[in-house]
């Protein structure tokens, strides 16, 4: 797979990374660890050196599954894992935002033994901290950078003057937020602006629309216990039953290309900066590499526009997250 460098920070990944997230949290479909250590190992025998994952995620046992399935290769990959969420050690939940310089200390601490590395790569504050100022949170990660236990600096979900503010005291490597054909905020919220202006790449999330855009879901689709979809306003049979405009634009374009709805969504992100590299996720192989096959997808100037027309004309029905969760995006 070809590569991409995450802005001018010296960080080059493959062109699209892997989310670990749905291994084992936040869906239904959850996998044993086994499972996902070997989808992990497969993914690095198909070329991906970006992986992605979080404390919270689990929690914990993310951290670990992903840990134990890099160590062979750990020399071959870049582990991006992420702080800023006051986690409770009995209930394994969150309890709120916690970005104060010395938990982001402990957490790094945590992340490096449960990942069984001596650096992580790739360091992100999970989500902006109202109560910490983003330089507090900037100076702590360039504390541990130059303590050699952190390489790289993210944000995930900032707003562009936090980007501004954070990158001032210690240079950003990437920026991660939702991004797909769905959720184009990143292009209007000075958030892509500020990376091209500071060199920092874009890693989005979600960027299948946590599903909806595989062409895999409708309507009628029942989501499982313990499945976070059912709460966000997206994935309601109403909403759903109206994007499915966008599913059908992607469909078509497919078609044309001899590729699938997913691969064109990520070939449409992949063209929109050199230095964006997205991050899907999967439980499954083949998925997996319908993912991957998107890096071969090449969309012309025509058919970029002929997405631009179409979308354009579909109004996204429903917010990404309900109210409390949208409220910690965008600071």
């Amino acid at each position: 797979m070809q590569t991409r460098a995450l802005g001018t920070s010296g960080l080059t990944v493959a062109a699209i990374g892997f989310g670990c997230m749905g291994l084992n949290f936040g869906y239904a479909n959850a996998v044993s660890k086994h499972e996902g250590i070997a989808l992990i190992r497969a993914a690095v025998d198909r070329g991906v050196t970006l992986f992605d994952t979080a404390e919270v995620y689990g929690a914990f046992t993310n951290e670990e599954m992903v840990g134990e399935a890099l160590a062979p290769v750990r020399d071959r990959v870049t582990i991006a894992t992420k702080f800023g969420f006051a986690i409770d050690p009995e209930t394994r939940k969150s309890t709120g935002m916690d970005s104060r310089p010395e938990h982001i200390r402990a957490v790094a601490e945590a992340s490096l033994k449960r990942l069984g590395v001596d650096v992580i790569d790739l360091f992100y504050q999970h989500r902006v901290d109202p109560e910490v100022p983003i330089e507090d949170v900037a100076g702590a990660v360039g504390d541990l950078i130059r303590q050699g236990k952190v390489k790289y600096f993210g944000l995930s979900e900032p707003g562009a003057n936090t980007i501004r503010r954070a990158h001032a005291v210690q240079p950003i490597t990437a920026i991660q937020n939702e991004y797909s054909l769905w959720t184009r905020g990143p292009e209007t919220n000075g958030v892509l602006d500020a990376c091209e202006e500071l060199g920092i790449g874009f890693v989005p999330y979600s960027p299948l629309g946590k599903g909806f855009l595989t062409g895999a879901m409708s309507k009628e689709t029942q989501l499982g216990a313990g499945d976070f979809r059912a709460i966000l306003p997206r994935f309601t049979p109403e909403a759903m039953e109206k994007n499915q405009a966008l599913v059908d634009l992607l469909a078509r374009i497919a078609g044309a290309k001899g590729a699938t709805p997913a691969q064109i969504a990520l070939a449409w992100l992949l063209a929109q900066k050199p230095w964006i590299v997205p991050i899907p996720g999967t439980t499954k192989l083949h998925r997996l590499e319908e993912n991957l096959g998107a890096a071969a997808v090449v969309l012309t100037g025509d058919d970029l526009s002929e997405i631009a027309r179409a979308a354009a004309e579909i109004a996204v029905e429903g917010e990404r997250y309900p109210a409390h969760l949208m409220a910690t995006t965008g600071r």
